[in-house]
Order: C-alpha cells, then sequence, then structure tokens
C-alpha cells in the first residue's frame, strides 16, 4: 500500500505474538489447544502489589504522572540497583516506561543514526532486530551455539564490532535460550568492550530473579564499574512479580541518555499508567520472598521439560541456567515426513505440523535467528507441561 511508511518493510511481526495468536483462534474454534508461546508467568499477581494499586486509586493517584515516572517509583528503582545489584545510581539516573519494549526502543531511537549497528547475540529476542531497523540503524548477528551455551564469547564479540558500532545488546538470562551469563563470562565480554569505547551496552536484565541451582546472577556494569558510563541497565517488573499486564519497565544509565529517552517519551505516550507505578513501588519495597517459591517451581518444570523433551525421538533439549524457557533442536527431524507425507524442512514446518497434529503451540527458531530449534515457554502448569510433552513425543514417534 503505497499510503504506508517503507519503514515498514523492514520489519516483521512479532511470531511470538502470532503463535499465541493462532492458538487463541484454534481454542475459539473448539481445538484443544496447549499454547506454549506466550513468555508469561502463569502467577497472579500478589495481593500486596494489587492492594497497593487499589489504595493509590483511593488516594487519587490518577493524574498525569511526570514522563520519566513518579519519585516514588525512581527512587525504589534507584534503591533497587544498589541493593541488588551493587550499582549506584541517582533517581534522576532512571527512568519508567511502559514496559521494557518502550525503554529498549526509546533507547535505540535516542542514540541511532543510520548506519549505526548494533551487536545481537543470535538467538535473539524477535524484537530486537525489528526495534533497531524501526530506529534506523543496523542489526550485526553475532553466532553462539548449543556448544557453549549458547552465549556470546569474547572473539565472537570481537569479530562483530567495528566503527560503525553504536550498542552491544546483551540479555541474560536468555529469551529464547534461557542462556544467563556468569561473572567469568562477563569479564571477558567486558574486557572487550574496554578495548572499544565507543560501544555501549544495553542490559535485558527482565529474568534477573528466575535463575536456578547455585547460579549467580551478575549484570555487566557490575562486574566492570568502569563500564557504568556507556551501560543502560533495563530490568522491569512483569516476569519477576508476575505484572506482565501492567505494563511497567524501567532501567538506568548515564544523564544525558536519560533525558534524551525522556525527550521522546515525552512526544511519544508520556509517563506510564500512575497506578500500576504506585503497585511497582510496592512491588520493588514490598516483601520479595514470593520471587524464591515462584523460582522453585518454575526449575521443577524446567526439569521435567527438559527430561520429556530429551526422551523424545530426534529432539535434544539443553537444560538452561534461567528465564522460563527452553530451547530445544529438532534437527533430527529434518527430512522426515508426517502421516501425510509432509516434509519436516526445518523448524518452522515442524512447529506448524506439531500445532496441526497435535495442538501444541511453539516458536519456531528461525524466528529467533538460529534454527533448527523451537521455544517453549515452561510458566504454565505441570499437568499442561507433561501432556505438551507426551504430545510432542508421540508425534516425533509417528516420523517416518
Amino acid at each position: 500500500m503505497a499510503f504506508l511508511a517503507d519503514t515498514l518493510s523492514r520489519v516483521k511481526p512479532s511470531a511470538t505474538i502470532a503463535v499465541t495468536q493462532k492458538a487463541r483462534e484454534l481454542k475459539a474454534k473448539g481445538r484443544d489447544v496447549i499454547g506454549l508461546g506466550a513468555g508469561e508467568p502463569d502467577f497472579d499477581t500478589p495481593d500486596n502489589i494489587k492492594n497497593a494499586a487499589i489504595d493509590a486509586i483511593r488516594r487519587g493517584e490518577t493524574k498525569y504522572p511526570p514522563v520519566s515516572g513518579i519519585v516514588p517509583l525512581r527512587e525504589a528503582i534507584a534503591k533497587k540497583f544498589k541493593r541488588e545489584n551493587d550499582l549506584e545510581y541517582r533517581p534522576e539516573q532512571t527512568i519508567v516506561g511502559t514496559g521494557g519494549k518502550q525503554i529498549l526502543f526509546n533507547a535505540f531511537m535516542a542514540t541511532l543514526n543510520p548506519g549505526d549497528e548494533v551487536v545481537i547475540p543470535s538467538p535473539y529476542w524477535v524484537s530486537y532486530p525489528e526495534m533497531v531497523a524501526l530506529c534506523g540503524g543496523t542489526s550485526v548477528f553475532a553466532e553462539t551455539s548449543a556448544a557453549n551455551g549458547f552465549k556470546l564469547s569474547a572473539q565472537a564479540l570481537e569479530a562483530a564490532i567495528t566503527p560503525r558500532t553504536k550498542w552491544l545488546m546483551l540479555n541474560s538470562p536468555s529469551n529464547p535460550s534461557g542462556a544467563a551469563y556468569t561473572e567469568a563470562e562477563l569479564r571477558a565480554l567486558a574486557d572487550v568492550l574496554l578495548t572499544h569505547p565507543h560501544v555501549w551496552t544495553l542490559t535485558d536484565d527482565i529474568y534477573e530473579h528466575l535463575t536456578y541451582g547455585d547460579f549467580v546472577f551478575r549484570t555487566i556494569a557490575e562486574v566492570e564499574p568502569a563500564l557504568l558510563s556507556r551501560t543502560l541497565t533495563m530490568n522491569g517488573v512483569s516476569k519477576a512479580y508476575a505484572m506482565t499486564g501492567w505494563r511497567i519497565g524501567y532501567a538506568a544509565g548515564p544523564v544525558e541518555l536519560i533525558k534524551a529517552m525522556d525527550m521522546i517519551q515525552g512526544q511519544q505516550t508520556s509517563g506510564a499508567c500512575t497506578i500500576a507505578q504506585w503497585a511497582s513501588v510496592e512491588a520493588l519495597n514490598g516483601p520479595q520472598d514470593f520471587i524464591v517459591k515462584n523460582k522453585a517451581i518454575f526449575q521443577a518444570r524446567r526439569d521435567l521439560v527438559v527430561s520429556m523433551l530429551n526422551q523424545a525421538r530426534g529432539i535434544t533439549c539443553p537444560s538452561p541456567e534461567g528465564a522460563f524457557y527452553v530451547y530445544p533442536s529438532c534437527a533430527g527431524l529434518i527430512g522426515k515426513k508426517t502421516a501425510a507425507g509432509t516434509v519436516i524442512a526445518d523448524d518452522t514446518t515442524f512447529c506448524s505440523e506439531l500445532l496441526e497434529a497435535e495442538g501444541v503451540a511453539v516458536v519456531q527458531g528461525s524466528a529467533f535467528g538460529h534454527g533448527p530449534n523451537f521455544r517453549i515457554s515452561y510458566a504454565t502448569s505441570d499437568a499442561l507441561l507433561e501432556e505438551a510433552c507426551t504430545r510432542i513425543q508421540r508425534f516425533t514417534g509417528s516420523l517416518t
């Protein structure tokens, strides 16, 4: 359509949203579908957080907020970064957005010029390259592999950096792979970044509180304080606090960058929902014990899914350190045929035929830039996960 902007030709729809919507449509038609596409905890928002929102409504906290966020939330964010990450930020170095997506988008919009490059480890969250494209930048994909835990190596980072590199996009724990970087692994990346002072780091730490076993979360500016002046540390309340629908993300970084993001947001959406911001104050300042309980549930689900998928013919599933995703390979099924004679040519075909045959909705790895894999979100009940994995075992066993 000639009326639409040329920019749209560079952007693809979100594959994860598309899969979730397809599952909803099939359910509405009466199909028995188990949707494992959405990255959303199935837990309810804790009552103390909901009550804080209700109290805010009753106090009349329903007016326009400051663009960068209400002062109590910005103060709570600064305290959180000091308490949990040993990062020194003043409240004026923080910003609140309508979800983590807006934080990321505004950071790219505020900094990218045509031809500027963003290094993105692959596999990656589907929205990173699309945001970069919308903001006029160029994504440079640094490949990882299952053999190295789907983590960016210092050598691959060094090879990806050019004079046009503006950002390294670093997500740990990762969506889609669940990979999380140890302090030593971040140290190796930091050493590379120290030799390239023109490269900034944008860390997506949204799954910070969802790591398993003895893994200890670290963020890169914590590991290397010299990078603090060129790092934007992003986080949010959606995953750990089961607040996806509240739409609150936040970040901290150098004042000049925060001011630029504030200016863009002021012409875009203005401040995030005041009521959701007051709920987030309680989330960050209030009791945190439920996070440990929820994490234990997620870890048990991870172990269940990894075990059952590794019993499925032709599938290999690593056990990730964090988040609530697994990213198994279906390479052992490429070239095989369904009962109807359809050849499994790639991961997209595998996911499509799995949904058609067994009613299990997963996301193809090609959407995340790395295949033949697929992503499963295990943020749902044990019963549904066990049934979904049983169906996957049945489907893979039926291929010839």
